[in-house]
């Protein structure tokens, strides 16, 4: 298994994300790649983060295209490469998107700017982000998406994307092939502190759980893990790992 870091410029606001990243890859063992040199975090909108991040979004396409792709990134925006990518390969399989937030805004709809919550809406054609598109968002399965805009929740449910309990995830998509993105401040802040915080997330053993269906139900055709976000990223990277290991072996 080779895994995938990438550490450079995505649309990071801490400087925490590349670190958790880097821990995490080592935590899951196999090969490590690590791509890229960490960068700066800034806040700034997304006119200026989609330019910063073509390098890394660059290598996150190539790495999407592999057999069985294992990325850790900070910032979910590498998904503007890589589900175009996944969507093109194998337009059947479904991507389960576990995220306590939708990523489903739009340059037009966004009141922060932020491009880490734009990738999918861009993914599924809803704004084009210059990485192409073609998912088709009535195969996305969206949980738990407990942060939501009020706009995004309206163009989530005009895009037809599913939206489903976490431990209702892997009945979801049973028999599907599956590939899995995995924001992990879908934990509760008070497991991990996340940039992006929500309150009411999932533990630690919930994800397992969930996880651990999932891997039993479905074919995971790939897996990325982005929002490793934590002070102490040491503490969790273990146990993060043991939690998400059943997927990369499914």
């Amino acid at each position: 298994m080779t895994v995938t870091v990438l550490r450079g410029r995505t649309s990071d606001r801490t400087p925490d994300g590349v670190r958790g990243s880097e821990l995490l890859g080592a935590a899951l063992g196999g090969d490590v790649r690590l791509v890229g040199e960490p960068s700066p975090p800034a806040v700034q909108g997304w006119e200026e983060d989609l330019p910063a991040a073509r390098p890394v979004l660059e290598a996150a396409a190539a790495a999407a295209a592999g057999p069985a792709p294992v990325l850790i990134a900070a910032q979910c925006t590498i998904a503007l490469a890589t589900l175009p990518v996944i969507a093109a390969r194998e337009p059947d399989a479904v991507v389960v998107w576990l995220d306590a937030h939708g990523d489903f805004n739009t340059p037009a709809t966004s009141g922060s700017g932020y491009l880490g919550g734009m990738p999918l809406a861009a993914a599924c054609g809803v704004w084009d982000a210059g990485y192409g598109a073609g998912l088709d968002a009535s195969r996305v399965v969206l949980s738990d998406a407990r942060d939501l805009d009020p706009a995004e929740r309206a163009a989530l449910d005009r895009a037809g994307v599913r939206r489903v309990a976490l431990a209702d995830v892997a009945g979801a998509v049973r028999g599907e092939r599956v590939f899995l993105h995995l924001d992990l401040d879908i934990l509760d802040p008070q497991v991990m502190a996340a940039a992006v915080p929500a309150p009411g997330g999932a533990t630690l053993e919930e994800l397992a759980a969930a996880l651990r269906d999932l891997a039993a139900a479905a074919t995971v055709i790939g897996v990325e893990i982005t929002a490793f976000d934590d002070p102490e990223p040491e503490r969790l990277a273990d146990p993060l790992a043991e939690a998400i290991r059943p997927v990369l072996h499914a």
